[in-house]
């Protein structure tokens, strides 16, 4: 039986074999998750006889980590390779946005926040959140309590961000009701930025062209050739999945690919369950025509933003065809600042080493 590697031993496997490039923020962090998997050792369960296991009284839970930083960094990364380096307690790694899912599904089922706290601790003392991100009232005032409660039952939690904790729902409605909890946060969870100068996911892109734009003609063909290419010349046939009692229409489907026009995604009230069920039913999505959005057009982008963190966070493949480059979709609005993470993640989605990746 293989010895599990810890974060650290995992990190400078990657780097010898050449899978990194030595980066000292990367290594910084790294050595706040190591330490934060020792404690975690240290804080399990006594093992051995009867007597052991009464009289040895294990420390509380330790501190978890806040890791914030730029886009394209490393976070969700080391996240993972610290979360596959801890064993021996029941943990989980989950993207934000799933989770929020999963935690109005039983709020909708009438349980309260502290059944719903109780329900994660059974399974799960470790909880890796990816890409937090708080965007309503609603939302900051569930996590607030339901962060609360977990960490009175001895949830360790790992979250990454783009944003550090004083800048989480800035320009939100009524956001002195969620400062509590930002405080809360700083003071159990140790607050770590990974403030690294290289975007590592441009550097990986050297793809083939899968966001095709402009929609002229001759680029329209070429998206058609790919669609062509991946499903064995089959038109496909309109499908519908079951979110939540409703059904959503999917245009085309064949041969595990999925093809939506824009409208049908980010123009028609979807949200969070709706590209959850997408992701769990399909391995690519095509869509056709993504256009530069307007000013007022601030749900069409928030939704544009959750979808293809949805999509980024499943290793969906994504074709694209649009009438403007990445960097051209999203108009200066309230959502500019995040959607340079969707700019970044759609550059990485075109890259040769995302699409060879198992799926």
């Amino acid at each position: 039986m293989s010895k599990t590697l810890t974060v650290e031993e995992a990190y400078r496997a990657k780097l010898k074999n050449s899978d990194l490039k030595p980066d000292a923020a990367q290594q910084r962090v790294v050595l706040h998750l190591q330490k934060l998997g020792q404690a975690l050792v240290e804080a399990a369960p006594a093992k051995g006889n009867i007597l052991t296991r009464i009289f040895r009284k294990p420390p509380p839970p330790p501190k978890g980590l806040y890791i914030h930083g730029a886009v394209g960094r490393g976070k969700t990364m080391l996240m993972d390779l610290f979360f596959e380096s801890v064993s021996g307690l029941p943990k989980r790694r989950i993207h934000f946005h799933a989770f929020m899912q999963e935690v109005h599904v039983r709020r909708a089922q009438q349980k309260p926040i502290v059944l719903i706290a109780d329900e994660i601790s059974r399974t799960a003392k470790l909880l890796c959140l990816d890409e937090m991100q708080i965007v309503d009232i609603a939302d900051a005032m569930i996590v607030g309590r339901l962060y609360e409660a977990m960490q009175q039952r001895g949830v360790v939690m790992v979250t990454t961000a783009n944003l550090a904790p004083d800048d989480l729902y800035t320009d939100g409605l009524n956001r002195d009701l969620f400062l509590p909890f930002i405080a809360k946060l700083k003071q159990n969870l140790e607050v770590v930025s990974l403030d690294s100068a290289t975007d590592y996911r441009l550097g990986r892109v050297k793809s083939r062209k899968t966001y095709i734009c402009p929609a002229v003609p001759a680029n329209q063909q070429e998206f058609a050739a790919i669609w062509n290419d991946l499903t064995d010349g089959d038109a496909g046939q309109p499908d519908s999945l079951d979110v939540l009692g409703r059904k959503l229409l999917v245009p085309a489907a064949a041969h595990a690919c999925a093809a939506f026009g824009f409208d049908d995604l980010c123009r028609n009230p979807l949200g969070p369950a709706d590209y959850l069920a997408i992701v769990k039913h399909y391995k690519t999505v095509f869509i056709k025509t993504i256009p530069a959005l307007q000013v007022h057009e601030r749900n069409e982008t928030k939704r544009f933003i959750l979808m293809i963190d949805t999509f980024y966070d499943a290793g969906i493949r994504l074709v694209a065809l649009a009438d403007v480059p990445p960097e051209n979709i999203c108009p200066k609005n309230q959502h500019s600042r995040e959607f340079a993470r969707t700019v970044s993640r759609l550059h990485e989605m075109q890259a040769a080493s995302w699409w060879e990746s198992p799926r």
